[in-house]
């Protein structure tokens, strides 16, 4: 009798624990990081005052031919060259934050060169991205469209890495 409430115990017991495990309550801190990496992106965006979109609704505006430029804030060989969303423009941003413009950190451009990209209408929606979501080029360069007065600006937060995991096509420069 001992033997068999003994061996019920511990069976109760190791399904506990993998019950915990699996959901990460007891060995992992996914929740944790998860929750980091949600309010460190809501606070740039508070600080920057733009707009998010997803992969799915960046891929419909391009489906619809949404008058708007995409800007790719990803280094120029080591990214952009390879791989980027289709009808992107390359524009190099830090992911320090930028407070000050730097042409030190924009491959030597300066604000006008990234105003010049954008267009002269302010109304235009602007899309900004660059590898994934803890990169913060995108944030720099969605940020700095606003201040120059862009008022449709959006941060692409999922970046190229979302784009290729949601399997849509990318273009290069050959």
């Amino acid at each position: 009798m001992f033997r068999k409430k003994a061996l019920f115990l511990v069976l109760i017991c190791t399904v506990f624990v993998f019950g915990m495990a699996t959901t990460g309550f007891c060995f992992g801190k996914k929740e944790l990081e998860t929750e980091a990496n949600a309010v460190k992106l809501l606070r740039e965006v508070e600080r920057g005052g733009y707009k998010i979109v997803t992969t799915d609704e960046l891929k419909a505006w391009i489906d619809q031919n949404k008058d708007m430029v995409i800007v790719d804030t990803m280094p120029y060989e080591k990214s952009y060259k390879k791989n980027h969303v289709k009808g992107a423009i390359q524009f190099l941003f830090p992911i320090p934050d930028m407070n000050t413009w730097d042409t030190g950190e924009t491959a030597g451009k300066t604000k006008e060169d990234y105003q010049k990209l954008l267009g002269p209408d302010k109304n235009k929606s602007i899309v900004v991205y660059c590898g994934f979501v803890k990169c913060t080029r995108s944030h720099n360069g969605a940020a700095w469209a606003k201040r120059l007065g862009y008022t449709n600006v959006y941060r692409h937060p999922g970046g190229i890495k979302a784009w290729k995991e949601a399997n849509y096509p990318t273009e290069k420069v050959k």
